[in-house]
């Protein structure tokens, strides 16, 4: 009888919903690549494809939806510097995610800038473009630590001061300065919480309070406050 009840039990579980991407790019045959294989993963259904970011916007206002929009940097008529700003804007909740595989300083910068949650070049293999779908879609920054250390020498040059302290200027705890620390360098909030012996679910609570008491909107803009710091 267990066991038969143990059966139903797995049979009554629901499975977690399926992450809606859009593909925006504007060579025909990396978006038909890209769609073939992010669809051999049972936890993505890839819901439209795009050639440039106009298109993508379009797309989303005539009512496709997604979660995470993988787009390219480097695109005619709209980029995905200027898709990024133009989908965020008008649909906040969205992560977008830059694929490319033009490794531009500049490009990444205003990209992070606009809201984008983070960045791949499109020579990693598949299985990295899945798991940075999935990093994203669950709120995560996804910023290689070699893009975080080149962000921070642009973003802040070794001739500027640094300014006053956050937790002098903003009223951020000791504690709410080493998660905002750990999300500049691109750490997502399990890997924040090892670090710092804390549940998921406080540093969550922390990320909360820090973006309240900085007044930013989300992670991203955690990151590129406290590189510029």
């Amino acid at each position: 009888m267990s066991e038969r009840n143990d059966m139903n039990q797995k049979s009554d579980a629901v499975p977690p919903p399926l992450i809606q991407l859009i593909l925006v790019d504007d060579d025909y045959f990396i978006r038909e690549s890209l769609k073939v294989l992010l669809g051999l993963d049972s936890g993505i259904i890839v819901t439209g494809t795009a050639s440039n970011g106009h298109e993508a916007l379009g797309l989303l206002e005539a009512g496709t939806h997604a979660d995470v929009v993988l787009m390219d940097i480097r695109m005619p008529e709209c980029d995905g510097v200027e898709g990024t700003q133009l989908i965020k804007v008008r649909f906040p909740e969205i992560q977008v995610l830059m694929l490319t595989t033009f490794d531009d300083d500049e490009y990444i910068i205003q990209a992070l800038q606009n809201g984008a949650s983070g960045y791949l070049l499109k020579n990693v293999p598949p299985e990295r473009i899945i798991q940075g779908i999935k990093t994203v879609h669950n709120g995560d920054m996804l910023i290689h630590p070699d893009i975080a250390r080149k962000l921070t020498g642009l973003l802040r040059p070794a001739t500027t001061p640094l300014t006053q302290n956050p937790i002098e200027a903003y009223g951020l705890t000791r504690m709410e300065l080493a998660v905002a620390e750990a999300i500049s360098e691109g750490l997502s909030n399990k890997e924040i919480a090892a670090k710092l012996f804390l549940s998921e679910g406080t540093v969550k609570n922390y990320v909360t309070d820090i973006l309240g008491k900085l007044s930013l909107r989300d992670r991203t803009q955690i990151a590129i406050f406290m590189l510029k710091k």
